[in-house]
């Protein structure tokens, strides 16, 4: 079995060094890029889901690379993402390649095929070494979440801001020449302690700002123009609403109850939005009352265009806007969206809630 999977922010770096850990060979695809998008719109339904067109991107260049199976996780309820491997598979199989899927679907979808696709996929023949391989891979996901969180805060009090690019760009290039968890670990503390030594601004309080929406938007730089990077050189601190392990803290760690934090957004939502409504609609509009309430001078709210779930957000958050005094701006995304346009809307919008600081501190 000659492993790949998807592209999903950081996800990839952990994955990686996890399966091979495992013993299995793995073939993730390069980091997405112009030819990715090109090779998904070109062959995916052209109303489609974004994150769907990349993926199928992600897979064509994995399996010219060898690989031979295709790693997802599965869905429920009104997000089209549930439906993903059915149509992925139909797409590339019209193109000629026969590959396997390996869907890894919520337990509510059944215990028994769930149970037999993670032994298959950890190598494992029972549940001790299951979990034994479980507690490498949450470890390595914090890592790789706390090494993109740390970078982030680094880039808006750093005196040289591209300092931190030049860190982050080498440690996913030496991603790829790492093998196991044990050289990626290494790899992350050699990351956080040359971070960690970045030169700040002393006396300096940033605008900070809540990423919001959908997950793959969020968390994903190729699809979101890299919009933590060009916040962090504007001297913001951001801050992501969801990452790979806020994910699984809530839908993993903590099932079924769900995660303190996320069970929170959940109450905060209700006054707006009593019921999900599929995807992460209803954690969007409880994160941007949760960043409004915690001092947060604004929220950009991101999502794939067609997203039917932030559709339902987006119409809800100008009255949460109303109510909390709260700058929420919306950036849809797809295929066809240009940089210049997307940095005039997100300069425009740091210029406003500049305005706001100096009114109110102005009284």
């Amino acid at each position: 079995m000659k492993l790949t999977f998807p592209h999903m922010g950081n996800v990839y770096i952990a994955a990686k060094a996890f399966f091979e850990e495992l013993g299995q060979e793995v073939i993730p695809p390069p980091r997405n890029s112009k030819k990715t998008l090109e090779i998904g719109t070109k062959y995916a339904q052209e109303t489609i889901c974004l994150p769907l067109k990349i993926m199928i991107g992600n897979f064509v260049e994995s399996i010219e690379r060898g690989a031979d199976t295709i790693l997802l996780t599965g869905s429920c309820g009104p997000c089209r993402f549930g439906y993903y491997s059915v149509l992925e598979n139909n797409i590339l199989k019209d193109m000629g390649y026969r590959v396997r899927f390996i869907v890894l679907d919520p337990i509510g979808e059944g215990v028994d095929k769930l149970k037999k696709n993670v032994y298959q996929l950890f190598n494992a023949q029972n549940i001790k070494d299951v979990l034994e391989a479980a507690k490498i891979g949450w470890q390595l996901i914090k890592k790789a979440d706390y090494i993109t969180d740390l970078s982030n805060r680094k880039r808006a009090y750093a005196i040289n801001s591209y300092e931190v690019d030049l860190i982050m760009d080498n440690y996913f290039k030496e991603v790829e020449k790492t093998f196991g968890a044990k050289e990626m670990m290494e790899l992350m503390d050699s990351t956080i302690d040359k971070l960690n030594r970045v030169k700040i601004k002393q006396n300096f309080s940033p605008i900070r700002i809540g990423l919001i929406g959908e997950i793959y938007t969020v968390i994903e730089p190729f699809v979101n123009l890299e919009l933590e990077r060009k916040l962090g050189h504007m001297g913001v601190l951001v801050e992501k609403s969801l990452t790979p392990t806020i994910w699984v803290e809530h839908h993993v760690k903590a099932f079924p109850f769900g995660s303190k934090l996320e069970r929170l957004k959940h109450e905060l939502a209700k006054p707006y939005l009593k019921t999900a409504v599929g995807g992460h609609g209803l954690e969007t509009v409880g994160s941007a009352i949760y960043y409004a309430q915690k001092g947060f001078d604004g929220a950009i709210q991101l999502l794939p265009l067609n997203c039917m779930p932030e559709i339902v957000a987006k119409s809800i958050l100008p009255n949460v806007s109303k109510d909390y005094s709260f700058p929420i701006m919306t950036l849809i995304i797809d295929e066809m969206t240009g940089e210049a346009g997307y940095m005039t809307r997100i300069e425009a919008f740091m210029d406003l809630i500049k305005r706001k600081r100096r009114t109110v501190a102005n009284g």
